[in-house]
């Protein structure tokens, strides 16, 4: 079993005076955090917060670009090119950067959220555009992706890449996370089951198939109403099995 391992929250996804997930509580429980950029959720007065955030608790900040869709929080489906894909990242990226920048604190991956992540499962050419906009603002600069035949074949491209899987959804036969519309609760000791059965190499989809799986990263999503629960049993369960809980940089760099 591995005993290193990324734990990481899609966050950052309040907006104006609507307020999404408990991003105060969530967050000082995971190594890394992936703020929404005001596409599918977030505002300017978000995106500071989460960085500060991100900042005062040393959690690795990360760029969750999503689809021009607030009203479908970006889990809707698009179409775009790999150029309007390239772009979205980019534009998006940079307006996190701005703010990360201003306070001090680096952009350390990205990461597609949503219908947009679902994109690059589907559409090779739209992960090869992301992957291409990631490496032209830095090189080392990893970008996630869902573990498996997607996130191996950027690889071997050349490209730099952390492997996701997923805590609170739930897998297809064929490997791939199927996004919830409206996340409901879900049971937290479940959901640590399904942690310590990645670190052993594997997750088990609503069919009964064992599916290898190699991650450096595991997710688990703000706007789940019982997310802090569900942080809090993973990180209890990691405790016990004497699993280490480190950012995405550091897990790539100690796996070579």
């Amino acid at each position: 079993m591995k005993t290193l391992i990324d734990l990481n929250a899609d966050a950052g996804e309040s907006f104006g005076r609507w307020r999404l997930g408990d991003d105060e509580n969530l967050l000082p429980l995971v190594s890394s955090v992936n703020v929404a950029c005001g596409w599918h959720a977030g505002d300017p007065a978000t995106m500071r917060r989460s960085v500060e955030i991100a900042r005062d608790n040393s959690i690795a900040l990360g760029a969750h670009p999503g689809l021009p869709d607030l009203t479908g929080f970006g889990r809707r489906s698009m179409a775009l090119s790999p150029a309007d894909a390239a772009d979205a990242c980019l534009y998006q990226y940079g307006a996190l950067r701005g703010f990360a920048d201003a306070l001090g604190v680096p952009v350390t991956h990205v990461k597609p959220h949503g219908a947009f992540y679902g994109l690059t499962m589907r559409q090779p050419e739209i992960a090869d555009a992301v992957a291409e906009a990631v490496r032209s603002v830095d090189p080392q600069l990893p970008v996630v992706l869902l573990a498996g035949p997607t996130a191996d074949r950027v690889a071997a491209g050349g490209f730099r890449v952390a492997r996701e899987a997923s805590a609170d959804l739930d897998y297809d036969g064929e490997g791939n996370i199927i996004i919830e519309p409206e996340p409901k609760a879900k049971d937290p000791q479940a959901c640590a089951d399904r942690v310590l059965q990645i670190l052993e190499g594997s997750v088990t989809s609503v069919h009964g198939k064992r599916i290898a799986v190699n991650a450096d990263t595991i997710c688990l999503h703000g706007d789940r109403p019982n997310a802090v629960q569900i942080a809090n049993a993973i990180r209890e369960r990691l405790a016990a099995a004497r699993v280490t809980i480190a950012p995405i940089a550091e897990v790539l760099s100690r796996r070579g």
